[in-house]
């Protein structure tokens, strides 16, 4: 079953789903594991998360998805801000109000991420030793190698302007003017921060109605020191890593140097697919029955 549930973050409310466990399979003697769940770059938690919560709780685990500050339902005055500190941050709340429900063993929260957030979750574990275990999907884990995919199929001429547009920005948060806006993702050689080739269909797939395609412009000038990379070896608890082998937006290789530098058990479930794909059809059924049996181990 599917409640709304608010989440307090920073003077601020996160707007967030809670879906309870149907069944008692996964149940200890402290109680349930509780799966938290954030979503990727720019992203809203009614894009796509619904049908792992769903998986997992069948499986008999709570789940929480939330939206970070200003985004979605959330409040927070800055909005359409993607700021990768920030939406670590809305984690850690996350995490403190999973392990404050009822039937929740404290002990036994699950950090989930896609994309994005695959990499936030890397950097949050690493800083928490009591999580008990990581999932992480087509996760971006390096910043410097997301410019250099830019840099591949947008060339220099799309980061100079990208960063021509982010200098635009700051300039207006100085003069506190209103913030400059640019696309989420757009078709390739568009003012998008996203302008891959799959990139603008992936988003049309899906993204539900509280997204919007926009953010602040001065929030691409963090992707560069956004490294979860740096993280992975503070790592004990089990990793499962979701590969997507033909990502255009979230460079494999960074991925893979997390796989060999994390300090416990890591799972790595690789799909030749692109980027999207791994939400939807077979491969979102195989990865996700791989998932669930990750978190039986937990």
């Amino acid at each position: 079953m599917q409640t709304d549930v608010e989440i307090p973050s920073h003077g601020e409310r996160l707007g967030a789903w809670h879906y309870a466990a149907e069944s008692d399979d996964l149940a200890g003697p402290a109680g349930r594991p509780c799966i938290v769940m954030g979503h990727g770059f720019g992203a809203t938690r009614d894009a796509g998360l619904s049908p792992f919560a769903e998986k997992f709780a069948a499986a008999g685990a709570e789940v929480l998805i939330f939206d970070y500050r200003g985004f979605g339902t959330s409040t927070g005055p800055k909005r359409q801000s993607v700021d990768h500190r920030a939406h670590r941050a809305d984690y850690v709340s996350a995490v403190e109000f999973a392990r404050q429900l009822d039937g929740v063993d404290p002990d036994r929260i699950i950090l989930w991420g896609s994309s994005y957030s695959g990499g936030h979750v890397i950097a949050v574990a690493g800083d928490d030793p009591r999580i008990a275990g990581v999932i992480s999907q087509g996760a971006a884990m390096d910043g410097l190698r997301a410019v250099l995919l830019i840099l591949g199929y947008g060339g220099p001429g799309q980061l100079l302007k990208l960063t021509g547009h982010a200098l635009r920005d700051v300039g207006r948060m100085v003069t506190r003017q209103s913030p400059h806006m640019i696309p989420i993702v757009g078709p390739p050689g568009s003012t998008a921060t996203i302008s891959s080739p799959d990139g603008e269909a992936g988003y049309q797939t899906i993204m539900g109605p509280t997204f919007r395609n926009e953010m602040r412009a001065r929030g691409i000038l963090p992707i560069m020191v956004n490294r979860p990379v740096t993280s992975a070896k503070k790592l004990k608890m089990p990793v499962m890593l979701v590969v997507a082998a033909h990502d255009s937006i979230a460079p494999v290789q960074a991925v893979e140097k997390v796989a060999k530098q994390v300090r416990g058990r890591v799972q790595v479930e690789r799909f030749d697919v692109g980027h999207f794909d791994i939400y939807t059809g077979e491969v979102f059924d195989r990865s996700s029955d791989a998932q669930v049996e990750f978190i039986r181990t937990l």
